[in-house]
């Protein structure tokens, strides 16, 4: 089986792995005709489900000409979200700020920065 070949990060957002689960209980296919599959949503270039709405949030405004690359965009988050948005600002040419409380974790603070959030 070979891997695919993807031109763009964001080409890779959402095509994450399904894989069977086989040991749960009714999960097995010899004994009845169930398929389980879990997808592996870990396996996004940010590494949550969150990559998901962060693009596709970007991508629609950007459609719609509300913003535009070199913009700067300013989002209140605790988490995966800030870390998806972070990445995806990036990715796309945006500069992003992100407003979290002061708790916030540093690892997540972290993840933020890395992709150039302030």
């Amino acid at each position: 089986m070979s891997t695919p070949s993807y031109l763009t990060i964001s080409q890779t957002v959402g095509n994450t792995p399904l894989v069977r689960l086989q040991r749960i209980p009714g999960a097995d296919i010899n004994k009845r005709n169930n398929l389980i599959l879990g997808k592996l949503e870990g396996n996004n270039p940010a590494g949550s489900v969150k990559d998901r709405p962060a693009l596709s949030m970007i991508l629609r405004a950007q459609e719609r000409g509300e913003i535009k690359p070199g913009d700067t965009l300013i989002e209140a988050t605790s988490g995966n979200t800030g870390i998806a948005l972070a990445m995806t600002a990036a990715m796309l040419g945006y500069k992003m700020i992100l407003v979290m409380p002061e708790n916030q974790s540093i690892e997540r603070r972290q993840s933020m920065a890395a992709y150039g959030a302030e």
